[in-house]
């Protein structure tokens, strides 16, 4: 996962105020480490469903939303996530297992799995702050996937981000803001600014009653309220297609992988050519790797052409 961040360039990162620049380019490899961990594990990896079936013998047993017993809906014989939640199954469930990651890597127990310390006791490790800036900010991002001309989102873990920024911002008392600002080259621009203190508390309290009330709609198959539910987080309102504006204006253009070719020369001597992270770049390194006539390779195969009976 962290070599997928690349090495750590002096580029700023967009939308993050100065102050969490080098911490963020620091720790975001192993905050995402962890973040994936629980979300595939005990995210996805975790969750009952109520069937008909056994109605009879869920009587006992106390929804926590509104502290009666509950009384379905149910899942139906042959019923599944999907089949009930349709189109907003994907983007739902994302969305419940990214919380489940940020909900957990607040328990010291999580992170020393994953070889990390912390203290039940005390404020939240570089780490987890990272990580909860991270998909803050990658709830921002998400809105280039929001297509306003429609009305649809395109791609479900965006959808699912954008929805825990919603629940974020909603929870106030100083926890996540994202301020307006202009650029360095005059344009709007925006920041994603969050009060660390405020991560235990507000924070964990904000994830916690909303992964909650995601559990339990889809737990009963309640497919009316949950889409309701999930449907109201995913809107975009007003000010956020202002900030879609900005998001889109600075997209940055997609990072290129370009493969440095080694070469063995007739004296022995090992040469490494390393070519522009750009599209001619990338052409050229594949013309440096598969040339149209490769005397290497042709030699390999006569001398193997023997061995064949053709």
């Amino acid at each position: 996962l962290q070599a997928s961040y690349g090495q750590k360039g002096a580029k700023p990162i967009t939308f993050l105020k100065e102050e969490d620049q080098e911490m963020y380019k620091d720790l975001q490899g192993p905050a995402f480490e962890v973040q994936v961990g629980i979300h595939e594990l005990l995210g996805h990896g975790s969750g009952k469903l109520f069937y008909a079936r056994d109605a009879a013998s869920l009587g006992d047993i106390v929804n926590p939303l509104t502290g009666e017993k509950v009384s379905g809906p149910y899942y139906a014989e042959g019923a599944t996530w999907d089949t009930v939640f349709a189109s907003m199954a994907s983007a739902y469930e994302e969305c419940r297992a990214e919380c489940s990651g940020l909900y957990l890597c607040l328990e010291p127990s999580a992170l020393a799995a994953f070889g990390h310390e912390a203290s039940a006791d005390g404020p939240p490790i570089d780490l987890t702050y990272i990580n909860w800036l991270h998909m803050a900010r990658a709830g921002l991002l998400g809105l280039e996937f929001f297509t306003p001309e429609i009305g649809k989102w395109r791609q479900a873990h965006m959808q699912g981000r954008y929805c825990i920024l919603r629940v974020l911002l909603e929870a106030g008392g100083g926890l996540l803001e994202l301020k307006r600002t202009t650029g360095e080259n005059g344009q709007p621009d925006v920041q994603v600014v969050m009060d660390r203190a405020k991560i235990k508390t507000v924070g964990k309290k904000a994830i916690g009653n909303f992964l909650l009330e995601l559990q339990i709609h889809k737990s009963f198959g309640d497919q009316a309220k949950g889409a309701a539910f999930f449907n109201k987080y995913s809107e975009v309102p007003a000010d956020m297609l202002e900030l879609r504006a900005i998001v889109m204006a600075r997209k940055e253009p997609r990072k290129l992988l370009v493969q440095p070719n080694m070469s063995l020369a007739p004296d022995g001597a090992i040469t490494l050519k390393t070519f522009d992270a750009t599209p001619v770049g990338m052409i050229e390194s594949f013309v440096a790797r598969f040339p149209a006539k490769d005397d290497e390779l042709m030699a390999l195969y006569r001398q193997e052409n023997s061995e064949h009976d053709y």
